[in-house]
């Protein structure tokens, strides 16, 4: 069942069958009743006054002599003239007096008088009443009251389409049914081929063409779409909007999938930029312990010292490096998030530039503040916020020349904080300045010692803090950045 209906256009297709067949059913019966009903009226409105023209016709009809022979003998008569009719007398409570009724043809002794009331008392057409020839059915009547002496003694009542139409009628009926079937049959088919043809042009084709797109998307690599858009003049507004989102979703996949392609573009130079910067202290250390080894007995103590030390300085590279890196995975995977509170910003750089006042001063360096007395409280996590001043003054101090001067000043504007860690050496060059703080910045022979990493760490973890960095353009290198005050 599942595969004679798996496409949309057959399920579509066996829907409109069903509603069709449903449909033409059900309409088949309301025209049938309502022709049966309008015929019905026509004839009980034209033969309405029949049996008042019998009671005026035969006024004996009342006496009780004419309830015997003579009775049938008219209706008989009558019934000869007009073989569509049948004539009865009832009593006023229905019970029939006399007939013209072949032996064996009346089924009911009895009929209700309510409708004989109803037809009187004027009741719209069609009125039907019991059928004495028949246990269940009903058909249309006329009726008349016969009256002797003011006294209702009972009512002619003629029944206008009797057993011999009746007959006659299912046979013209039976006759006629195969042609209506066949005819019913040919406009159900045209119609239905009408129907399918406008359903497949305007719902199952823009459906396959969409799912054809999709299934290209799927199949193949995702690229922003060369071909036309398809013609939604003829779609259903529901049909347009969906190829609107699926050329949108082809042309955001397609964007998706060239930032995957870079980024993973860049992840392979970022590894191989590691692997170098980090293969290049690891050899100096294995060279220099390797030569201590081999040429122990000919160095003196003061060449020992020093290869150690080298060894020693390029091993905290190389631990710092690698800090670095584990810092920088946790950040960018979301691992950390900023536990904030507030603080006092004089009191944190203080301690920072307690904490680099010796590295400065070996390079011969002045770390300098402005004064940060009277600063409103901040809000943020004080060991990220002290991890990027730690970055920011080990990237002055290491990258530029002896008797700098390196500077931190702080000012409030348009309710945040600002920083500036600013140096007065050489800059940084224009060609490394727009990929600063990100991992391309990596990609073009730029060393990780350099600072590249620092910053990005120094980037990720103001980013978290919903701040932003940015290198200003004046003498030497001044980075400045924004932190929110206490709410």
């Amino acid at each position: 069942m599942t595969r004679v209906f798996g496409t949309l256009s057959r399920r579509l297709g066996a829907l409109f069958l069903l509603l069709l067949l449903s449909g033409g059913a059900l309409l088949a019966g309301i025209q049938v009743s309502l022709t049966r009903n309008y015929g019905n009226a026509v004839v009980q409105q034209l033969s309405a006054g029949l049996a008042q023209h019998l009671v005026r016709q035969y006024p004996r009809l009342a006496d009780e002599g004419m309830a015997g022979e003579q009775t049938r003998a008219l209706f008989n008569n009558l019934m000869a003239v007009n073989p569509n009719v049948e004539l009865y007398l009832i009593d006023p409570q229905g019970m029939i007096i006399n007939d013209a009724a072949p032996p064996g043809h009346l089924k009911r002794q009895k009929v209700s008088v309510e409708p004989v009331m109803a037809f009187l008392h004027g009741d719209s057409f069609p009125v039907y009443g019991d059928d004495p020839r028949q246990l269940h059915g009903q058909k249309v009547f006329s009726a008349a009251p016969f009256i002797t002496q003011g006294k209702v003694r009972g009512y002619v009542y003629v029944i206008l389409q009797g057993e011999q139409y009746s007959a006659l009628h299912a046979m013209a009926w039976q006759h006629n049914i195969g042609v209506m079937v066949v005819a019913s049959l040919v406009l159900l088919l045209i119609m239905l081929l009408i129907l399918g043809g406008a359903t497949f042009h305007w719902i199952a084709r823009p459906v396959k063409l969409l799912e054809r797109r999709v299934k290209q998307i799927s199949l193949a690599q995702p690229q922003a779409s060369t071909e036309p858009e398809p013609d939604t003049c003829c779609m259903a507004q529901e049909l347009v909007s969906l190829s609107q989102g699926v050329t949108l979703m082809e042309a955001k996949i397609a964007s998706q999938w060239a930032e995957l392609a870079q980024e993973t573009q860049e992840r392979r130079a970022f590894l191989a930029t590691v692997s170098h910067d980090l293969r290049t202290p690891l050899t100096a250390i294995h060279g220099y312990i390797e030569s201590i080894l081999l040429l122990s007995e000919n160095l003196s103590d003061e060449d020992k010292r020093q290869y150690l030390e080298i060894a020693l300085a390029e091993s905290r590279k190389v631990s710092q490096m690698a800090q670095s890196l584990f810092e920088l995975a946790r950040l960018e995977y979301g691992v950390i998030t900023p536990d904030k509170t507030p603080f006092s910003l004089e009191d944190l750089v203080q301690d920072v530039m307690q904490k680099m006042a010796l590295a400065a001063q070996t390079r011969n360096q002045r770390l300098q503040v402005e004064p940060l007395t009277g600063l409103p409280a901040v809000s943020a996590d004080m060991g990220m916020i002290e991890r990027v001043l730690t970055n920011l003054l080990d990237n002055a101090i290491r990258h530029t020349p002896e008797g700098t001067t390196i500077s931190v000043r702080a000012w409030q504007e348009a309710g945040e904080m600002i920083l500036e860690v600013a140096d007065n050496g050489p800059g940084i060059p224009q060609e490394k300045r727009n990929h600063l703080f990100t991992r391309p910045a990596l990609l073009k022979g730029e060393s990780l010692s350099r600072g590249g990493l620092g910053l990005m760490v120094v980037h990720q973890i103001l980013q978290l803090h919903g701040s932003r960095i940015e290198l200003v353009s004046q003498q030497g290198a001044c980075f400045r950045f924004t932190l929110p005050l206490v709410a």
